[in-house]
């Protein structure tokens, strides 16, 4: 089988199981986040994670599936197969930001996104993270979508904060806190 179609060479994507629409509709620019989240999770795998927080980022990129396949899928397709979000999804995160939570250090300012070089790359997917709400935000404006996906993808933002705090945790690296050059002189 070719990678290459053809039928998106005039502008439009098949969506699952209805239809098709522009390349630049609403949706699209709110899955193709949710692929660049994975892909930035990939790349904070490839730099190097513990095994812990490997095999946690691992399940993420697999759950993205099912976020960009229920952001594929308009609510009223008829799509049996398909796996929405749903509320366990949004549990799971918050149950292991709170046992993350116990290794980490109180938070007392803002801190800067760094550290180790997974750590910095978890803290770009939060910002991407960020981004594919914002457009799951504007979709919802205009129609239905799956009732959890909003909240994973806000839940998964802050997920993705405390686990790049853990990878540095991990690693021995300390948060790098903010301060105001202004405040300095």
């Amino acid at each position: 089988m070719k990678i290459y179609t053809k039928t998106g060479d005039g502008g439009e994507t098949s969506l699952f199981a209805a239809g098709r629409v522009s390349k630049d509709h609403l949706r699209l620019h709110a899955y193709g986040t949710v692929d660049e989240l994975n892909t930035v999770l990939g790349l904070a795998r490839a730099l190097g994670l513990d095994r812990e927080l490997d095999t946690l980022v691992g399940r993420i990129q697999m759950e993205l599936f099912h976020v960009g396949a229920d952001l594929a899928t308009p609510m009223d397709a008829q799509a049996t197969w398909l796996v929405r979000v749903d509320e366990s999804m949004v549990t799971a995160l918050e149950a292991e930001m709170d046992r993350l939570d116990e290794i980490l250090e109180p938070l007392k300012n803002f801190i800067v996104p760094g550290g180790t070089a997974g750590a910095a790359t978890l803290h770009q997917a939060r910002t991407v993270c960020r981004r594919a709400e914002r457009w799951v935000v504007s979709l919802h404006k205009e129609e239905p979508i799956g009732p959890f996906v909003l909240r994973y993808l806000n839940r998964l933002s802050d997920w993705l904060f405390v686990v790049a705090r853990a990878a540095n945790a991990k690693a021995g690296v300390g948060d790098i806190a903010w301060h105001s050059p202004r405040q300095e002189g």
